[in-house]
């Protein structure tokens, strides 16, 4: 299932971890276990956040997936399912179909 991570780094520990080094290597150690769609960084509310894209084959995968970024960085964690474009148009279009 196609899942939208948001994950939100507190400044102090984002400090931290980039000072030690700790940061890239969280990022690079998840992106090389779990491949991501796409991984994109911005700030958010005046904290280090990153949106990542991936699939997610269990639920169950959702503890491992996300317990680097709580553990390594302090970080706040949301998952949302999201879709592409033609995911969207698939589910419209079967939506419409069951009305």
């Amino acid at each position: 299932m196609r899942t939208l991570m948001k994950v939100r780094i507190p400044v102090e520990a984002g400090n931290r971890a980039i000072k030690d080094g700790t940061l890239p290597q969280i990022i690079d150690k998840f992106v090389e276990q779990h491949k991501p769609e796409a991984i994109y960084f911005a700030a958010e509310g005046g904290e280090r956040c990153a949106y990542i894209v991936l699939d997610v084959k269990d639920p169950t995968d959702l503890p491992s997936i996300a317990e680097p970024f709580f553990m390594g960085l302090n970080a706040n964690v949301h998952n949302s399912i999201c879709m592409n474009l033609a995911d969207m148009k698939a589910g419209v279009e079967k939506a419409a179909k069951n009305r």
